[in-house]
C-alpha cells in the first residue's frame, strides 16, 4: 500500500481500504447483515397502507415482490468498487465528485440516516418500556431510551465485530417473529382476510405500480452506501453470489413484512400493525415476544444502515476516529428530538422529509454507476485509488460536472417525489456523461489524470 494510504490508516482508521485478508465477514455473516438491516418496523407500516389504494393481497405480494428485486439489482450494481478495492462509500463518491465536492452526497446520505436513528431508537426505548410495564408495572420510557442508545453507541464502537454479532442473534430472533406473526394471521384471521383482502377485485393500474415503487424507495439508502458493507465481505463472492446474499436477505423478509402488515390491519381495522398485532396475540407472555421484536428489528436497522453512512461521514470530513465519529452521530440521533418525530402530528412533515432527500438519491446513483462503469470501465485500483486518498492529487477539489448533474436529476425528481428515482437516474447519467466528455472546463480532471488516459 502507497505512504497516501499508510497516512490515511494511521489518521482515520477505518477509511482505509480493507485487504482481503482482514475482511471479517463470511457468506453467512452478510446475509445475516442485510437481513438485520433491511428489517423496518415501516415495511410492516408500508404493507398496511397499500390497503388505502385498493390492493388485494396477490397484488400486495407482486409490489413487494417487484419493488425489493428491483433494489436488490441496483445494490448489486452498486456493490462492486468497494468489494473490489475495499474503500468506502465516502471514497467511492470522491472519483465522481472529488475530494471536497464528495461532502454533498456524503451528508444528503448521512444526515437522514442520523434522523432515522433517533427515530427508531425511541421506538425501541418505547418497546422496552411496554415490556418493562407489562413484566414489572414500571413506567420510565426516557430511561429505557437513554440506556437503548448507550447499548447501540457501545456496539457501534467496536465497528463491524459489535454490528456482526447483534446481526447474526437478531437475524434469527427476527425471522422466528416474523413466521409466528404469519402463523397468527393465517391460523386465526383467515377468513376475515379471505373476505375482505384476497377477494377483493384490486388494481393492476397506478396504485400497483405506486407501490412497487414504495417498496423499492423504502430502502434505497442502503443501496447508494452498499460498499460499506460489501468491503467487509471476504473475497472470492462473484457479484452472483453476493446477488444471492442480497435476495435472500431482503427479498424473503420485505415480502413477509409487507403481507404481515396488510393482513395485520385487514383483520383489526386497525391502521398501525404492531398495535393490531398485538391486539391479535391478547396474551402478555407473547405481547413481550413482539415488542421484542420490534427492539431488535430497531437495533439491528440502527446498526447496519444508520450508523455506518454518517460515522464515516464525519470520518473523512473532520479527519475524526471512529470512536469518536460513531458517539458524535449517537448524541445527534438524540438531539433530532424522536419523541416529536414519532407523535402523529409530525407525520406529515415526516413524510415531506422523506421524500425530498430521497429525490437526490437516484440522481448520485446515477453519477457513480456512470462514472464506475462507463468512465472508468470498473476499474478503480492501484494508483487510481490512492490517489482518491489524496487531497492534492488529479481527483482534488470539486468536480462541478458531477455536481450539475445531480442538481439537474433532483429539479427531475422533485417534480414528482413518489417516482423521482425512475424519472430522475437517466437524464443525470446522461448530463454527467455529456459534461464529462464534451465540457471538461466543468470538471476537476487535468491533462494526463486517470480519466484522460
Amino acid at each position: 500500500m502507497s505512504d497516501v494510504n499508510n497516512e490515511v490508516k494511521k489518521e482515520s482508521g477505518s477509511l482505509a481500504p480493507i485487504q482481503e485478508k482482514d475482511r471479517i465477514m463470511g457468506w453467512g455473516s452478510y446475509l445475516m447483515l442485510w437481513l438485520g438491516g433491511c428489517i423496518s418496523i415501516g415495511t410492516l407500516t408500508m404493507g398496511s397502507a397499500q390497503l388505502d389504494k385498493g390492493l388485494n393481497l396477490m397484488q400486495v405480494f407482486l409490489a413487494v415482490l417487484i419493488g425489493s428485486t428491483i433494489l436488490v439489482i441496483g445494490i448489486c450494481a452498486n456493490d462492486r468498487f468497494s468489494y473490489k478495492s475495499g474503500a468506502p462509500y465516502a471514497i467511492q463518491l470522491k472519483s465522481a465528485y472529488g475530494t471536497k465536492g464528495n461532502i454533498v452526497p456524503v451528508m444528503i446520505r448521512g444526515l437522514p440516516a442520523i434522523v432515522w436513528y433517533g427515530f427508531q431508537t425511541w421506538l425501541g426505548g418505547s418497546a422496552i418500556n411496554q415490556i418493562s410495564i407489562a413484566i414489572f408495572g414500571y413506567d420510565n420510557v426516557v430511561l429505557f431510551f437513554i440506556l437503548f442508545q448507550v447499548l447501540q453507541i457501545i456496539l457501534s464502537v467496536k465497528g463491524f465485530h459489535g454490528i456482526k454479532w447483534v446481526e447474526n442473534v437478531g437475524g434469527v430472533v427476527i425471522v422466528c417473529a416474523m413466521l409466528y406473526m404469519l402463523y397468527v394471521c393465517v391460523t386465526q384471521y383467515w377468513g376475515v382476510i379471505g373476505d375482505k383482502l384476497i377477494s377483493r377485485e384490486g388494481s393492476w393500474g397506478m396504485p400497483f405500480i405506486a407501490a412497487i415503487i414504495a417498496f423499492f424507495g423504502n430502502s434505497t439508502t442502503v443501496m447508494l452506501n452498499a460498499g460499506d458493507y460489501s468491503r467487509e465481505l471476504k473475497g472470492g463472492f462473484s457479484v452472483g453470489k453476493r446477488g444471492v446474499a442480497y435476495f435472500i436477505a431482503m427479498v424473503p423478509t420485505t415480502v413477509l413484512l409487507g403481507l404481515i402488515g396488510a393482513m395485520a390491519s385487514t383483520a383489526t381495522g386497525i391502521a398501525n400493525p404492531i398495535n393490531a398485532f398485538s391486539q391479535m396475540v391478547n396474551n402478555k407472555v407473547l405481547l413481550v415476544a413482539t415488542l421484542g421484536f420490534i427492539l431488535f428489528a430497531q437495533m439491528t436497522t440502527n446498526l447496519a444502515s444508520n450508523v455506518v453512512p454518517p460515522a464515516y461521514a464525519f470520518m473523512d470530513a473532520f479527519k475524526m476516529k471512529h470512536r469518536t465519529a460513531v458517539i458524535l452521530v449517537g448524541v445527534l440521533a438524540v438531539c433530532t428530538c424522536p419523541w416529536i418525530l414519532t407523535n402523529d402530528s409530525s407525520a406529515a412533515g415526516l413524510d415531506l422529509f422523506v421524500k425530498i432527500y430521497t429525490a437526490f438519491f437516484g440522481p448520485i446513483f446515477a453519477v457513480l454507476i456512470t462514472d464506475y462503469y462507463i468512465l472508468h470501465r470498473g476499474k478503480i485500483d492501484g494508483e487510481k485509488l490512492d490517489d482518491l486518498y489524496d487531497d492534492k492529487g488529479n481527483h482534488a477539489g470539486i468536480n462541478w460536472a458531477a455536481i450539475i448533474a445531480t442538481a439537474v436529476g433532483a429539479v427531475i425528481g422533485l417534480i414528482n417525489v413518489d417516482i423521482s428515482f425512475f424519472t430522475a437516474t437517466i437524464p443525470t447519467g446522461l448530463v454527467y456523461y455529456f459534461c464529462m466528455k464534451k465540457m471538461p472546463s466543468c470538471g476537476r480532471f487535468r491533462k494526463g489524470t486517470s480519466l484522460e488516459k
